[in-house]
């Protein structure tokens, strides 16, 4: 675990809003300790991020809900042994998120609908073509990738991490991720035709 900021437990440790200035790392610490106050005001920081990472991975709204309630548990259960780096504990959660995610694909039965339509096209692009054909199209053949291909795809194209950030989300290098990506637009742009450069421009710049 992190060493814990200099400073005693804010005034009304009992309000969460008494932690509202303290970064990530302190609030891991106050947590582990056991505050529910710092706990509060540190899932209000980030759920919604959870969040919309599973409602895009999974589009069902009780399935991300779920996602969510899962990666605070274990927030709270593990601060203790969570080492949060100056950036802060978004690339864990979406780590343990991503994961979990993984893990309600994988107990889809075959052939149930992936709900992609949510992954599938940025809406400024929807608009210049049949939305209901092309979303057809993509959740089709979206279907199909590799999970961690999806997952990659979502997290750099659709969630705009840099390269870095993916690879620490998925514990892989930047390198690996550049990989999952390539071998993804590739089969993308083969079954899509031309479509593929709309629905994945290219961001190279990103690192």
């Amino acid at each position: 675990m992190q060493a814990k900021h200099d400073g005693p437990a804010p005034h009304g440790e009992g309000r969460a809003e008494a932690w509202s200035e303290f970064d990530d790392a302190r609030l891991v610490s106050a947590v582990a300790d056991g505050s529910e106050a710092a706990f509060r005001v540190l899932a209000g920081r980030h759920v919604g991020r959870i969040y919309a990472l599973a409602r895009r991975m999974l589009d069902d709204p009780s399935e991300a809900e779920d996602v969510a309630q899962d990666v605070l548990a274990r927030l709270w259960r593990e601060a203790s042994r969570i080492e949060v780096p100056e950036h802060g504990i978004g690339a864990w959660l979406r780590r343990v998120a991503a994961n979990r995610c993984l893990d309600y694909l994988r107990r889809r039965r075959p052939g149930e609908p992936e709900a992609l339509d949510a992954l599938a096209v940025p809406a400024v692009q929807a608009r210049t073509l049949d939305r209901r054909d092309l979303h057809r199209r993509v959740r089709s053949v979206m279907a199909a990738l590799p999970e961690r291909q999806r997952l990659a795809l979502a997290l750099f194209h659709f969630e705009g991490l840099s390269m870095k950030e993916t690879a620490a989300t998925l514990e892989t290098t930047p390198e690996a991720i550049e990989s999952l990506l390539a071998r993804a637009r590739r089969y993308l742009k083969g079954a899509l035709a031309e479509e593929w450069r709309d629905l994945l421009p290219e961001e190279a710049d990103r690192a």
